[in-house]
């Protein structure tokens, strides 16, 4: 379900709604329109159930397969490992916040895009996800 698809006039509200629907296909691998959403199930639902704890089972798995290059201690491996999925769950839910159906309950873009750097700093190793 598009909201520019369904007859919505172009709106920023509009355009968070793809950002949120984008970030959650580019993450969890799965279109909108894939056979798992042919019911009353769609990409938004399907990641809001999964979150929190099960965030990481929905996780496009090619993205796990990150090299740390230059890592040979077992522990700033998992330390690194860590990081990236405490980002890739924070993607998720920006993704979430962003496709909500209802105008006033989606995260404003500013908002996302504090959120995104925050994420890319904590992925980089040089600032916290708050």
């Amino acid at each position: 379900m598009t909201e520019y698809g369904m007859g919505g006039e172009v709106s920023t509200f509009g355009d968070i709604y793809s950002y949120g629907i984008l970030l959650l296909e580019i993450f969890t691998g799965k279109k909108p329109t894939d056979e798992i959403f042919n019911g009353s199930l769609s990409l938004h639902q399907f990641a809001e159930l999964a979150l929190p704890e099960r965030a990481m089972e929905i996780v496009d798995q090619s993205l796990l397969l990150v090299e740390f290059e230059g890592l040979n201690e077992s522990q700033t491996h998992t330390n690194a490992r860590g990081r990236l999925e405490m980002c890739l769950v924070s993607i998720i839910n920006v993704g979430v916040a962003c496709s909500r159906i209802s105008i006033k309950d989606r995260m404003e873009i500013g908002d996302a895009m504090v959120e995104m750097q925050g994420i890319r700093d904590l992925y980089l190793g040089g600032g916290r996800n708050n």
